[in-house]
């Protein structure tokens, strides 16, 4: 039970976060009313939302009013000429959204470069709207001329280019270059265009309207907000900023959630700014069970790792980027090239040393806008917390019953150095199992996590010289630890067990060791079909080496390509094989084999391919022979994976609104799938955007119910294997879906349990058919019955 005093200082923590994240919303907001582009902020992406739609209908019946009765005045004759192309819904849909974006970015622009510029005169914002309506045809047109051509400048450059104004003269340039020279609009044309949709904008929406300026000569006419609008904005801002609050570990228990009432953070009561459930329905009452569980890893206390922080501190002041550590200060050593001594007189030398230079500029500034936000935001909230013996996490449920943690840093769902910042704030007394334990993080992190047991804890044994060195002088040694799969914790863990091995100065220990489930979604699916191929694969069955998915059915495919097999490893069917489980479809497992593949081909200096690439054809064809490959050595898991999606398309279109299911653990999982009207734009320049047409719900969809069905159903039983699992563990832990984590003296605990009751879902319950009937299923499940789960308890790698 906390202290008053505690409780008192929660609270001024949870409204400086209030505060705070307020305080963002409002900064940035004027950062995009300063740069021009009011249109990406809050009020300006709702209200264009809501608006465009409207406005598309009255270009289209403006279009029909001219084209088809014949009263296109002159006037209106150049836009007939000019915008022909939009003359249907969806195209209008294209005129409407440049038209709001540019009339709000240029009514509520903050850019002032003196006194008497005005972006909002009447004048701008109609030559800002017929600007950005040319360079939409601009590109269209030369698209229209040579599409080959379009596409590779498109994808060679713009890219790495930082704005729309960027992108358009890039294309003008190399367009140019090969003769395709775009006949630019007058002024007067731009002008007359951006007034018509401008009045459209303010007639259809009476959000703006022309006022006067009275002071000075000339009098100048610009568009600003009616009091109408006003309102609406600031009503939208004040709804905003409900959900603007940054979400900070607590530095107390967080509450415990309950039926009745909300959990985690002190002030959620009040506020009910987090549900119990995410996108769930909040009359469903969850039973115990699930409750007891996400309680109890509310209750457990984490710290800040003081030497994985200390080392982030030293590299962020030298500007060092390692692995998903990005400080800002790395920006600062950006090369920049520098120009030739025969720039004046060698074009070839000036030509080459520009495009290198607005290349690396362009990375520069890609990567002081986004890339380096969480880690700077990572070490700002660590530094907040790193002088506490405690802090804690608040979570809540996804509506499948999966556990994520509320705060934005400092849990275990972070990167892999917001992971490294991490100790359990409760210490235990090292064991000859705990060292065991710890050798297998070192190893695991490190990268070793598919050999067998023995061979990652013996090269741990065999390099303690490596970990002295690493864990005694990190900065000195960076190349001997960078390189690891996860280097941030793969440091963490050589601390850990120089101290606690080698060196023997700490007797206690509180690192996160972590085991993961061997493809969770195949694990799954063989304890639902008792398909003891599948069992296998994964890992279920026990062996005295991990079997590698991936490989067995690399080795399985029949039907390769002879020029591809050279290139071909685990990594090719790694991602089509973990995400088959979940739905994949045949376009994601060709784009998944493709990428792979090029990543493993010879490539030049520039990172240019030197061979031809994977073809479409030749994709299709691995594709297929991929899952003819896992349906020959593991043929229960599709099968299983299609009844679930033929069975819950079947029952939405018997009339259910919506598929619910109670998981063992006795969740109830609330699958909701509903058709709703949206008009997806391709725009040429701004690129492609989808919106929904406020309150067109159209009813149940079921093609969705169906792709979702298998995903859902798949990880509401692995967290239920979870709610059961910690049910008799009192030790620190904590979860990232299928993965667990706990101190090194309780893992061999944590993995017992895990098996037992992965055991007890699938060997001394029948979950299928009992599924089939809480769905009203009209065929058997093909369950293939030759698995004895019971025969995990001995396996070793189940969980590794």
């Amino acid at each position: 039970m906390p202290y008053p005093h505690e409780i008192d200082e929660q609270i001024a923590l949870e409204r400086e976060c209030i505060r705070c994240g307020i305080d963002k919303l409002h900064k940035n907001t004027r950062k995009a009313e300063e740069r021009e582009y009011a249109s990406a902020s809050v009020y300006g992406a709702a209200s264009i939302k809501a608006a465009q739609e409207h406005i598309a209908e009255r270009i289209q019946k403006t279009f029909e009013y001219a084209l088809i009765r014949n009263r296109n005045g002159p006037a209106f004759a150049d836009i007939v000429v000019h915008l022909q192309q939009f003359n249907d819904p969806k195209q209008a849909n294209i005129l409407a959204n440049i038209a709001l974006k540019r009339t709000f970015d240029t009514v509520f622009s903050r850019k002032r470069k003196d006194s008497k510029s005005h972006p909002n005169a009447v004048s701008n914002v109609c030559v800002s709207i017929g600007t950005a309506v040319e360079a939409e045809c601009q590109m269209r047109w030369y698209e229209s001329q040579n599409g080959g051509l379009y596409n590779n400048i498109k994808q060679k450059y713009w890219l790495a280019s930082t704005g729309t104004r960027q992108k358009q003269s890039v294309m003008s340039i190399m367009m140019n270059r090969k003769d395709y020279h775009w006949d630019r609009w007058s002024a007067v044309v731009r002008a007359r265009i951006g007034g018509w949709l401008l009045d459209l904008v303010c007639v259809t929406t009476g959000w703006f309207e022309k006022s006067i300026t009275l002071n000075g000569k000339p009098r100048l006419a610009l568009i600003v907000p009616t009091d109408l609008y006003l309102k609406h904005q600031q009503l939208l801002m004040e709804q905003a900023e409900l959900f603007a609050p940054l979400a900070f570990p607590m530095l107390i228990e967080p509450n415990d959630w309950t039926n009745e009432k909300p959990g985690g953070y002190l002030l959620n009561e009040v506020q009910r700014g987090h549900d119990l459930v995410r996108r769930g329905d909040p009359s469903i009452r969850q039973p115990d069970i699930p409750l007891a569980f996400l309680n109890k890893l509310q209750k457990v206390a984490y710290r800040i790792n003081p030497f994985t922080f200390d080392v982030a501190t030293k590299l962020e002041e030298q500007g060092y980027r390692l692995g998903k550590f990005n400080p800002l200060s790395f920006a600062a050593n950006w090369y920049i090239p520098s120009p030739p001594p025969d720039i004046e007189t060698n074009k070839d030398a000036r030509f080459e040393y520009r495009k290198a230079r607005t290349e690396a500029e362009n990375s520069k500034k890609k990567y002081e806008r986004s890339m380096h936000v969480k880690t700077t935001a990572t070490l700002q909230v660590a530094a907040k917390f790193k002088d506490r013996d405690k802090f804690f996490l608040p979570w809540s449920f996804d509506y499948r019953g999966r556990a994520y943690p509320i705060p934005s840093y400092l849990t275990p769902h972070d990167t892999d150095f917001g992971k490294s910042l991490l100790k359990f704030g409760v210490e235990s007394f090292m064991t000859h199992e705990a060292e065991d334990w710890l050798r297998f993080q070192v190893a695991t992190t490190y990268g070793l996590d598919k050999k067998p047991m023995q061979e990652r804890l013996d090269w741990v044994l065999s390099n303690h010289e490596l970990v002295t060195r690493i864990a005694t002088d990190p900065i000195g040694n960076l190349s001997e630890w960078e390189a690891a799969d996860e280097p941030w914790q793969f440091l963490a863990a050589c601390d850990e067990y120089y101290h606690c091995v080698i060196h023997c100065d700490r007797q206690f220990t509180n690192l996160p060791v972590a085991v993961d489930a061997t493809c969770s979604g195949l694990q799954i699916l063989a304890g639902l079909a008792r398909d003891k191929g599948t069992a296998r694969l994964v890992n279920v069955l026990p062996g005295d080496k991990p079997q590698d998915a991936y490989r067995s059915v690399l080795e399985a495919m029949e039907d390769i390509p002879l020029r591809l097999a050279e290139w071909m490893d685990r990594g090719v069917t790694k991602r089509s094989v973990m995400t088959i489980p979940y739905n994949a479809t045949m376009q994601s497992s060709r784009d998944y084999i493709r990428d792979a593949i090029h990543e493993n081909m010879p490539k030049d200096s520039q990172g240019r391919l030197l061979v031809d690439k994977v073809t479409a054809e030749e994709a299709t064809i691995l594709a297929k022979s991929l899952r003819d490959a896992l349906n020959k050595i593991a043929p229960g898991c599709l099968a299983v994976r299609d009844w679930i999606g033929k069975e819950m398309y079947a029952a939405i279109k018997r009339g259910n609104d919506v598929i619910s299911w109670t998981t063992p653990s006795g969740f109830i999982v609330y699958q909701k799938r509903d058709n709703f009207k949206s008009i997806r734009l391709d725009m040429a320049l701004l690129g492609r955007c989808q919106f929904s047409v406020v309150g067109e719900n159209t009813g149940p969809n079921p093609r969705k119910h169906k792709s979702s069905g298998a995903p859902n159903l798949i990880h509401s039983l692995d967290a239920s294997l979870l709610h059961f699992s910690f049910q008799r563990f009192d030790a620190p832990f904590s979860v990232i879906h299928d993965s667990v984590l706990c101190r090194a003296t309780d893992m061999g605990l944590l993995s017992c349990l895990v098996r037992e009751t992965y055991m007890y879902l699938f060997a001394e319950n029948d979950y299928l058919n009992d599924f089939a009937q809480q769905i009203g299923a009209e065929t058997e499940p093909p369950i293939i019955g030759d698995l004895k789960p019971e025969s995990v308890i001995d396996s070793t790698y189940f969980f590794c």
